[in-house]
């Protein structure tokens, strides 16, 4: 079927959905089974199940490109199918075989690729998810999973394109605890993140940035990304402590920017540090890193009612390079010696 949408500027980011999807279910006799592409349609589901109780859910969210000669590419996917398997291990669900979850990527993608959009900042956004399909009343892990992947044509994340936005730092609640499941793409996180996302937006600011549980004075992350402090030629980021997502872009970021010869460091970041150099031109640069925005510059920090820009509210030359280097290789117009960039086809 040809894809609903006339101007692919207009996208947007979630709002249309391919004509198929990937299906594949579990239980414990059988293991996983009856996988394959399906119709995109709604499932049928026992009002007791799971995953509506007890929130038995993980997911992932990736994105296909398509480069000028025509190939469809995928940035480290594989990294997706093992961070998905981390995420099942903790809340007690299947693994599924790293072979079958690429398996299931690459004959979906390839099946919708006309839905592919072409141009700079468009993407087919890929949401493989796992669902606990048992109907049961009780607290703990069901027998039945239901795995799906659906497709998403998509344009940027932001509207108003690679341009710094302005960030809310909330001060009062949580998002995540060391011990807990902060580090687990479940939408239990998202849902937590809900409340300081519309308290954000009601002050006009785009996202969240949470502190620690304990002190509320560590950086953890923003409500969509990881989040980077840069100090002229060094990179800052929130050290992996149990409670912040391990985002692939992170980690990429972290490696091309040490390859780039760019200092990089991880570890505990104070929020008062932070907007002190802020206020005295030590920190010259913010950014955010994640799947669907890629790399998002931060121009601005709300916090207690006051507010601290920075670099005036300008992409700085730090940002715009790693964007650049790092969007070129996902896109295949630069030298990928890492093997990130993953082939699935042509369009």
């Amino acid at each position: 079927m040809r894809p609903p949408y006339e101007d692919v500027s207009k996208l947007g980011f979630g709002k249309y959905f391919t004509d198929y999807m990937f299906v594949m279910k579990y239980n414990i006799e059988k293991g996983w089974h009856d996988a394959g592409i399906k119709k995109y349609g709604n499932f049928s589901l026992d009002p007791a199940a799971c995953v509506f109780h007890y929130a038995q859910e993980i997911f992932e969210g990736q994105k296909a490109y398509i480069a000028g000669d025509g190939r469809i590419l995928m940035f480290r996917p594989q990294e997706n199918a093992r961070r998905m398997n981390y995420s099942a291990r903790r809340l007690c669900m299947p693994e599924i075989p790293e072979a079958i979850f690429m398996k299931a990527l690459q004959d979906l993608i390839v099946h919708e690729k006309e839905w592919i959009p072409d141009g700079q900042g468009n993407s087919l956004y890929v949401r493989p998810t796992m669902i606990a399909a048992e109907p049961f009343l009780g607290v703990k892990p069901a027998k039945e999973y239901l795995f799906f992947i659906i497709l998403s044509p998509v344009g940027p994340y932001y509207k108003e394109g690679f341009k710094p936005i302005g960030i809310y730092v909330e001060d009062f609640m949580v998002r995540a605890a060391i011990g807990g499941v902060g580090d687990v793409k479940t939408g239990g996180n998202y849902a937590a993140s809900l409340m300081g996302a519309v308290k954000a937006e009601e002050k006009g600011f785009a996202q969240v940035l949470w502190l620690d549980a304990n002190e509320h004075r560590y950086v953890e992350e923003v409500g969509s990304m990881n989040i980077f402090f840069v100090y002229g030629n060094k990179l800052v980021t929130p050290e992996l402590n149990g409670s912040i997502l391990n985002g692939i872009t992170r980690k990429s970021v972290l490696k091309l920017a040490a390859d780039m010869g760019y200092e990089v460091s991880e570890g505990p970041v104070d929020i008062h540090e932070v907007l002190r150099d802020i206020a005295d031109g030590k920190l010259t640069e913010m950014f955010g890193t994640g799947t669907a925005a890629v790399i998002s510059p931060v121009g601005l920090l709300h916090y207690k009612e006051k507010e601290y820009v920075i670099n005036n509210m300008q992409v700085g030359q730090v940002t715009q390079t790693l964007y650049d280097r790092l969007v070129d290789i996902q896109y295949g117009r630069a030298e990928d010696k890492y093997n990130w960039v993953y082939e699935l086809g042509r369009k």
